[in-house]
């Protein structure tokens, strides 16, 4: 079994820069390729850990705070750096993703591969709207998640030729 390519926008489209996941997820639902699992979530980790398989290629997209920070710079991280961040990562969920990885490792619910792809944030205050920093980023970061989508659905074919070449050895 390949597994299956699963993007998961975290966020809360009514905090401002915080709906920047969901807001990827909505613009890559009519370009994404067959086999993509297209979601949004809050963050919760037991949520998170019942969206993905071990097979799978995990691509999550997230807003971040940052000290000092940049607004709209973006970021890509390994499971296993967000992880390191973890502690001094300032997520505007109750618990960071790095502790959602951490969970996923120790009950050996890792994913084949994950990636976080996440923009600085600037305003998490009550609303609707991203703030211009991000929503010019947003493009950028669109492009970027679209292009680790084909490299995650390439890797998933390789690997199954690879299972399918031994199995028939």
């Amino acid at each position: 079994m390949t597994g299956r390519v699963v993007v998961i926008g975290v966020g809360n489209p009514f905090r401002r820069d915080d709906g920047v996941g969901p807001a990827v997820i909505e613009a890559l639902r009519a370009r994404a390729p067959a086999g993509t699992v297209l979601t949004d979530s809050d963050g919760e980790p037991g949520r998170m850990l019942g969206l993905w398989h071990r097979q799978d290629a995990v691509i999550v997209v997230e807003v971040v705070h940052a000290h000092p920070g940049q607004p709209g710079r973006l970021h890509t991280l390994t499971a296993e750096r967000a992880a390191r961040c973890a502690a001094r990562s300032a997520s505007t969920h109750a618990l960071g993703l790095g502790e959602t990885f951490a969970l996923a490792a120790a009950l050996d619910r890792m994913p084949r591969e994950l990636t976080v792809h996440a923009v600085e944030g600037e305003d998490f205050d009550l609303g609707r709207g991203l703030s211009t920093a991000v929503a010019d980023a947003l493009p950028e970061l669109i492009r970027h998640v679209a292009k680790a989508i084909d490299k995650a659905h390439d890797r998933l074919r390789c690997a199954g030729a690879l299972t399918d070449e031994r199995g028939s050895a």
